[in-house]
Formats: C-alpha cells, structure tokens, sequence
C-alpha cells in the first residue's frame, strides 16, 4: 500500500481475470479508516484506455480526492491497454469486460456492493455499454461528452465523416498498439503525424494515410472510416459496438454532461433524449439528467481561447459528482432538488434550467435575398416574412481543392471564434436577420429546410448558425451538414434538380440581447471538420485532387420552394 496522505491508500496493479482468461489491472484508492471506518465502503469505477494512472485528471479531481470523501476508487485498463492483457479494439469487448469488472468488485472486500461508474468521452462509453448488461451493483452511471449511437452521434454528422477528430483520435490511439507490438516503424510514422496532428486531415485520400494503414496494426481506424453507412434494421458494425440497439437494457441513473462545443455534444445529448424516452424501465427513464455547459472536450473551464465566458462557466463539476454519487450510493438525498436540465447560455453567460429538453422549433425565419447573397458583402436576410414572389436563386460554386474552412479554422479548433473574416468569401451565402428589440433566447436544436439544385454526382449542404454581436463580431454558435448520399439514401438523388434539404444543425443556446443579429451561413464544405465530398461518385475517402469536381450550386427561395431556418426560441418573436 502507498500512502496518499490524509489516510487515503493506493494499491496498484490490482488483477481482475475474465472468464476468458485475460487479466485487466487496476489501481485502488481506499479511504482513511480514522475518517470513514473501516469499510466496506461504495466504490466508484472508471474503466480507461489512456494509462490508468492518469485517471482522466485533465478534467477530473485525482481519485485520491474522491477516496478522501468515503469512495473505494478503482480505475482500470481495459483490455489491450497499460497493464491489461489482451487485444483492443475500440468499444468491441466493454460491454462484457465491464460486466465482469463489475462482478468482481463486487466480492472485493473494500466494496460494499454498491457500484458507480464515471468518465468522460470513451471513459462515457465504457459505463454505457457495461450498463445494457444490467450487472448486479451497478447503482448510477456519469457519461460525459460520448455517445450512446457511434455513428451518429461521434464518427458521422448526417452522412459527412468528423474527419479532425476521427483521424487525430485515431492516431492517437494507434501508437499505444504500436508500441505494444514493438512496431518501431509504424510507431516512428505515428509518432511524426501525431507531432503535428492537426496538420493530418489535409492528407488524401485520407483512406491511405501512411500513419493509419500498416497491416499489422489494428483495423479499427481503417474500419471506422471504410463503415460510411448507418446500420439498417438495427443490425451492422456500429450497432454491435454501441448501445444504439440496446436502451431498453439500460436500468439504472444516469448523470450525462456534455460541451456547447465537444465534439460529441450531439452524441450527448442523443444519448441523455434517448434513455430519458427508451430507457429500460420508468425509474431509468425518470432518472436521466443533462448538464449542457460551454465547453470544448478538454478542458472545462471558463475560456475557450481568449474567449472568456465569464465566472458562472467554471462549474465545480466534481462537487457536482460528489453530491451524485452521494445521492445515488450513500443515499444522502442530496441532488433529489436537481433540475432535469441545466444549461449555459451564451450571451448572458449564465446558467438556466428546464423541465425537458425541447423538441420542436417555434420560430420561422425565411431566406431572403435578390441573387446576391454571396458573402456577407451581400444582399441575404433572414425574416418571419415567408417570400410573396419568386426571389432569384443565390448560387455559388463549391470547390473541393479550395473548401470553406471549418468555424474553428483550418485546424477545426472548437469554440466560439469570430466568423467575420472567414465571411468574406463569395463561396458560401450569408443571411441575416434585423436587430431584435428584446432580448431572444434560443435552446436546443436548429434546423433548415433548404431547397436546393447541384450541378454534382454527390453534394453536401452545411448550415451554420452565428451571433453578431453589437460589436461586429460574429461568434460561432452551432453547424450542421447533410450529404446527398445520406439524406436521399432512400427517395432518391439527381443532380441538377431541386431537392428538400432538411437537415439539423447541433444544439445551442444563447440569449441575443438587444441590438444584435442572427446569421445563418450556407455553404458546401466545413473543412476538416468533415471530410470533403469530391462531387463525384468516388468515395470520400478515396478521393484526391485527380479526382475532385467543382460543382454549382443554387439556393431556392421563392413562393412554391421557401428555404426556412426553424429555431427553437422561448417566448414571442422579437421582430
């Protein structure tokens, strides 16, 4: 045993041997007995792929803090990382493996038998796909920034692959098996893209990444990139390693927090929507809670950049934990006054709450312009006016050597980054709306129904909500994409033709005072934050600049083909 100070112990290396033989380690942390007796005592489990003695502290007190307050902590490897035997494949054996960690906890002397999990992004994952097992012990959950859906909700954002963040993770995860494998020249490759990771998203094809393609790592990357479809009748890659398929399994509390600006912000808030409505049984269902704060992945915090958002965004996340698990395994009561949703909104910077998170857009606001709405030079607006006559069409060429660059820039930084000069290019439409005289507060989910002809074989559409502020900014508030080979997979694709793009963009809230504006960019590209479509029917992943096709395209807004942004806005219109 080590000494942690104020009687708190570490045991490490602790063994835990599956049915099938392979060995998973563990630290332990155990109270002070002066302070919380000598045990048994509730244990909280976080089962990570990333070095078990890191133990997510980037964004979480060390363990030590919450063995300190009466917790037996145990954070584990899974299988195929640190100290644990076995293979990895990303999401593949956790369901089971938590099961029977879970199990086995609950023999350990230091556990009393009441079990809580917690963890953010695939530490999320971990407690969810243990949770379908239904394993006895297994009290709450803490899913932070991760996904119940994989497709949707982390790899693909309507059809389009999250390119930065698949390939940067998937680096990332490649050098540990590497290394373990003693794969010197796949690791140096590794090592030297992961040097300069934001850089990697330019290769292409991005399916023949030299990092990502040796033969002798594993093929989880490859096979993440190679899997561009949903499953169909709930059978397929993704549903077997999600719990897409599996909510109703789910039987127990959960605490999901996610990030105005994570990368699976969605994935969150799917996640928490889904099992508050399918979950296994109605105290599951009536269990789930959703804290939305305005954060990127790592870490939380009060800035993003140089943004500052003010003192109310530095939530104690971990005093919020503490009264969780309190709540759930010691049976204090103390988070019985919780709101079912807290959320932080921009522009007033502070936090608010709601009953249920809301479902339907209440506001029409119609695109508006006289042919001209390229760049915010130009002549596009938005009002609750629906168009009286035919407007001419706006059109603009998209160019996949030359792509709209991502909000958070070439690098597809998360955050509120001021849009204003990335506006200026005639390659995307800008609409926006008038002033609004009294402040406005829009939360949860945009979305736009576009009418919409392309000159291409394949065609994506991105629709990105922005602030103006009445300083002249133009802050980043949401985006959202649809590619043709997803939205029409079943009615059917022509180019040339008008077609209904009806596509969300993520969720957001944010209050606009009086004085500023709403915009609603239009383009065909979010570079890297999703991967380019060539306009060809080449796959995305194969395709380079030999193959790539400018494309035209037009915007309808006119009497009989009304392109609509629908927001979801509490009270009257301030127009």
């Amino acid at each position: 045993m080590i000494d942690c100070g104020n009687g708190v112990r570490l045991e490490r290396g602790v063994r835990c041997v599956l049915s099938d033989g392979v060995a998973l380690v563990s630290d332990h942390y155990y109270p002070s007995p002066d302070h919380h007796g000598q045990g048994p005592w509730p244990t909280l489990l976080m089962r990570q792929p990333y070095g078990r003695d890191i133990a997510s502290t980037v964004v979480y007190a060390h363990p030590a803090w919450f063995a300190r307050h009466g917790y037996h902590v145990v954070i584990q490897d899974v299988r195929g990382r640190g100290g644990s035997e076995g293979e990895f494949y990303a999401f593949r054996h956790e369901s089971r493996d938590g099961a029977e960690t879970i199990a086995w906890l609950r023999q350990h002397p230091a556990c009393n038998g009441r079990i809580g999990m917690y963890g953010f992004s695939y530490q999320g994952s971990t407690q969810l796909l243990a949770a379908v097992e239904n394993p006895e012990g297994l009290i709450c959950i803490a899913p932070h920034m991760t996904a119940v859906d994989l497709y949707h909700g982390w790899f693909y954002h309507q059809g389009a692959l999250r390119l930065a963040s698949t390939l940067g993770w998937g680096i990332q995860m490649l050098r540990e098996d590497a290394r373990r494998h003693n794969l010197r020249t796949a690791n140096d490759r590794l090592e030297a893209a992961w040097a300069n990771i934001r850089a990697q998203a330019g290769f292409v094809p991005y399916a023949e990444h030299p990092a990502i393609t040796d033969p002798e790592l594993p093929g989880y990357v490859r096979d993440w990139i190679s899997h561009r479809d949903p499953d169909t009748n709930g059978h397929g890659f993704w549903s077997d390693l999600d719990i897409s398929t599996r909510l109703d399994k789910i039987q127990v509390p959960a605490l999901h927090i996610s990030g105005w600006y994570d990368a699976y912000l969605e994935g969150t808030i799917s996640g928490y929507f889904a099992l508050r409505n399918l979950g296994g049984s109605a105290f599951a269902r009536d269990h789930q809670y959703l804290v939305a704060g305005p954060w990127v992945h790592i870490p939380w915090g009060d800035r993003i950049g140089d943004k500052y958002l003010g003192p109310a965004a530095n939530v104690d996340t971990d005093g919020l934990l503490l009264r969780w698990f309190n709540h759930w395994l010691k049976g204090s009561g103390e988070f019985a006054d919780e709101p079912r949703v807290s959320y932080f909104a921009f522009g007033a910077n502070d936090w608010d709450v709601a009953d249920e998170w809301p479902t339907e857009a209440s506001l029409t606001l119609y695109l508006h312009s006289g042919g001209n709405a390229n760049s915010r030079k130009g002549d596009g607006w938005l009002s609750t006016d629906r168009p009286l006559r035919d407007e001419p069409r706006d059109i603009f060429v998209y160019d996949p050597e030359v792509p709209v660059i991502a909000p958070g820039g070439p690098q597809a930084m998360s955050g509120p980054f001021d849009q204003i000069a990335m506006e200026m290019g005639n390659n995307l439409l800008v609409y926006t709306t008038a002033p609004v005289s009294t402040a406005m507060r829009v939360f949860g989910q945009p979305r736009v129904t576009l009418y919409a002809a392309t000159s291409a074989a394949s065609s994506d559409f991105t629709a990105k909500l922005v602030r103006l502020t009445t300083s002249g900014r133009a802050e980043f508030l949401c985006i959202g994409i649809a590619r043709s080979s997803w939205l029409f997979r079943a009615s059917g694709y022509l180019p040339d033709a008008v077609h209904c793009w009806q596509f969300t963009l993520e969720p957001t809230a944010v209050v606009l005072e009086a004085g500023e504006s709403l915009r609603l960019e239009i383009a065909s590209s979010a570079f890297p934050l999703y991967d380019r479509n060539p306009s060809t029917e080449v796959a995305p992943q194969y395709a380079d600049n030999w193959n790539w096709q400018r494309s035209t395209q037009q915007i309808a807004h006119t009497v009989e083909h009304p392109s609509v942004l629908h927001l979801p806005v509490t009270g009257a219109s301030p127009w």
